[in-house]
């Protein structure tokens, strides 16, 4: 056998694996380059080691880096510092944390309906952040969020409370990416999803029952399956009469077929007893739609992912609006959709994996400085500006006035509750991307919950900057680093030594290092992720 003959052969297959083997943040930064280019677009050039800094601990554990962090980050030189940064963050457990807390938004929003059985989701939390922290893959997290009935996963369905209905809109919007709330009512002129197509959907989730045990103080739900019960349908909601009633609509795949079931028992349950746990019925509607959804070849499961995980960070999807992947959704960047699509499922749902690649991009990290005005610009030519979700903002406060040396177990501010904090800080956006500030949350900030953590107890931000032997000049700096993640500019440290000198007034039960603390967690800067 000769030489040239065997290098020939190596090269037969190695050559397919190393093609395959193209970083995702490569495909990333081509692919939107490209369509920049396309556009006549210039992008942004890249961030500055202290704007990346604090986006990506904001972005990955959902709180601003420390001083210690910030100043050893700051005076590394060598070009791997960010991609070792991003690799420590990833394991470290805030990293869990924090996703828990975005998934939970993602799939209950911040008032999910359910009452008592999912105001309090802390063990949802809990059960979604243990199944991250072991880096599961998504599908399968999916799967027991769907399937299970204990340990918190039970409050998904709780929200639902017997409508079948309202889960088929959202389970399709969650987890497939696919709008039929048009379709419950009627067949949209404009839209392929027909009433029978939601009808057909609605079929799988018709016998679920959601049962209520426990005391008054409380509430558990138990989440049932029974094995008869059927869809109605009736026509458009326009033409409908009272008291009828509609035909029984069999269960059908969204875009597929109908589902192959038996006959039920004749002795099956109709109805479940308060605190009566159903049986498993023999033939199960719900696991055949999970085992449907899940499927590695479904064709919206991993399309949607991939668009919610990449708007998680990048601020809008490679298709938009992210919950949309209609024919008529805007989809600037196909072919980067679909490639990001194939290494979602090649990697098995590794969410992590694939987190790891997009904040390792070029794209991910440009700057937010520049002349794009979009908080969620179009072709990614710049980063997004975001302001920082409620829970962001607590375990930032806390961060910021070095308030507690451990994190409380509920992430909660003293004394402000966690009802009181959401009514001001819960829902940041209009749900387009842009900020919609009010006069209650500013006064929010001005009241004495704030005021706690500034200077409430020993070992705060403000006792250390006062005891401290260093001059004004590095008081100041200490105080930039800690609170804005950034050294000041000259001009900045000039002000501010100038006022921690002036006399504190009389009366006054704030010192000036209190103050200055309170102005910069008062700032634009500090609110948003920049």
């Amino acid at each position: 056998m000769s030489r040239r003959f065997v290098i020939f052969t190596m090269l037969l297959f190695v050559a397919p694996v190393a093609a395959q083997e193209r970083p995702l943040r490569k495909i990333i930064d081509a692919e939107v380059d490209a369509g920049l280019k396309a556009q006549k677009i210039t992008p942004a050039g890249k961030s500055s080691d202290t704007e990346f800094l604090r986006r990506i601990h904001i972005d990955l554990v959902g709180t601003i880096p420390t001083y210690e962090e910030t100043v050893q980050f700051l005076k590394e030189t060598d070009s791997s510092k960010r991609e070792r940064l991003i690799d420590k963050l990833l394991e470290d457990p805030r990293f869990a944390q924090h996703q828990a807390e975005v998934w939970d938004l993602v799939l209950f929003g911040r008032n999910p309906s359910g009452n008592e059985l999912t105001r309090n989701r802390a063990p949802f939390r809990k059960f979604l952040g243990e199944k991250i922290a072991k880096n599961e893959p998504y599908d399968q997290w999916v799967r027991d969020i769907m399937l299970t009935e204990k340990d918190g996963s039970e409050q998904f369905y709780a929200q639902f409370r017997n409508n079948p209905e309202e889960a088929t809109v959202q389970i399709s919007r969650l987890f497939l990416g696919t709008q039929l709330q048009c379709a419950r009512c009627h067949d949209h002129p404009y839209d392929k999803w027909t009433q029978k197509d939601f009808f057909g959907m609605a079929g799988f989730f018709v016998r679920l029952v959601v049962a209520e045990t426990g005391s008054a103080n409380a509430r558990k739900a138990m989440i049932g399956e029974k094995s008869v019960g059927e869809v109605l349908f009736a026509g458009a909601a326009k033409d409908l009469k009272p008291g009828q009633k509609g035909d029984p609509v069999k269960p059908k795949f969204l875009g597929g077929n109908e589902l192959a079931e038996p006959l039920a028992p004749k002795d099956a349950k109709v109805d479940a007893k308060e605190g009566a746990k159903l049986p498993k019925p023999a033939f199960s509607r719900r696991d055949k739609i999970v085992e449907w959804i899940t499927a590695k070849d479904n064709p919206y499961f991993a399309k949607a992912v991939t668009n919610r995980v990449w708007a998680q960070y990048m601020g809008r999807g490679l298709a938009h609006p992210v919950d949309d992947l209609s024919e008529k959704s805007q989809v600037g960047l196909p072919t980067l959709l679909k490639e990001a699509e194939s290494a979602m499922k090649a990697h098995k749902f590794d969410i992590k994996w694939f987190t790891r690649e997009l904040v390792n991009s070029e794209t991910y990290q440009r700057t937010a400085k520049g002349p794009v005005t979009d908080p969620l610009p179009k072709w990614y030519e710049q980063a997004r500006v975001r302001p920082l979700s409620a829970e962001e903002i607590i375990a930032t406060f806390r961060q910021a006035t070095l308030f507690d040396a451990e994190p409380r177990k509920d992430n909660s501010i003293p004394n402000s509750g966690d009802s009181y904090f959401m009514r001001f800080f819960g829902e940041p956006t209009d749900g387009l991307g842009e900020f919609q500030g009010s006069i209650s949350e500013h006064l929010f900030l001005n009241n004495g919950h704030i005021w706690q953590m500034i200077k409430g107890r020993k070992g705060t931000l403000s006792e250390l900057l006062a005891t401290s032997k260093d001059s004004w000049e590095q008081k100041v700096d200490r105080l930039f680093l800690t609170v804005l993640s950034r050294p000041p500019s000259d001009a900045e440290r000039t002000k501010f030594v100038a006022f921690l000198k002036l006399p504190t007034a009389k009366g006054e039960t704030a010192s000036n290092i209190d103050e200055a603390i309170w102005v910069l967690m008062n700032s634009p800067e500090f609110r948003f992720n920049h």
